[in-house]
């Protein structure tokens, strides 16, 4: 199946999003899970970016783009919020990528100086009214990237929460996160490189 690299949110490598790494590993793939915050969890939001920033942002980023070194060429970059910082520049940068899918962020692709590469499928994912991705513009650089890829998906999920797919956070929207399973699922039996056998 597929290779996938999960990048943690602003509040760390929850409980939570090792229960979806375990859910994806349960479909067959395989997940490596790098820690840019060395264990540090926090049970709030701005607790979390409040160390980030103690740390330095681009430590952070860099930590988690090293973090893929050793791993093989061919991965699925799956990034949530603070994490799709990294997830972005590798599926960009990174020869190889199989896909990328960008969870309640997404950044305009000229932040890392090269257009997003025709070969790689892409997914957004977010809440329709998330306040930091609609409020803080990520929703317009989304849907630029939607025009610009040649294979690319935007999907906007009925509430307002930000962290809605990770279900130790008190923001853990059920619904949301359950079409989000879904269409991830669907997603990465495509980009497969079981689906390249059935191809040829």
């Amino acid at each position: 199946m597929t290779d996938i690299v999960l990048f943690h949110h602003a509040q760390g490598l929850t409980p939570g999003l090792q229960d979806v790494a375990e859910l994806l590993e349960r479909a067959g793939h395989t997940v490596h899970l790098p820690d840019a915050y060395d264990g540090h969890t926090f049970e709030d939001l701005d607790d979390g970016i409040a160390y980030a920033r103690e740390v330095g942002f681009g430590v952070v980023q860099e930590r988690s783009v090293r973090a893929v070194d050793q791993l093989p060429q061919e991965l699925v970059y799956l990034g949530f919020s603070l994490g799709v910082m990294a997830a972005q520049q590798l599926a960009q940068t990174r020869p190889g990528a199989r896909g990328a899918v960008l969870v309640s962020g997404c950044v305009p692709p000229s932040e890392f100086g090269t257009p997003w590469p025709s070969h790689v499928p892409v997914q957004i994912h977010s809440t329709a009214d998330d306040p930091i991705f609609v409020g803080e513009g990520d929703i317009e650089a989304a849907r630029a990237l939607v025009a610009e890829a040649d294979d690319a998906e935007l999907f906007l999920y009925p509430g307002d929460a930000h962290l809605f797919a990770d279900p130790s956070l008190s923001t853990y929207d059920g619904h949301a996160a359950a079409e989000l399973t879904g269409n991830l699922l669907t997603f990465l039996s495509r980009v497969s490189p079981d689906a390249d056998d059935d191809e040829e």
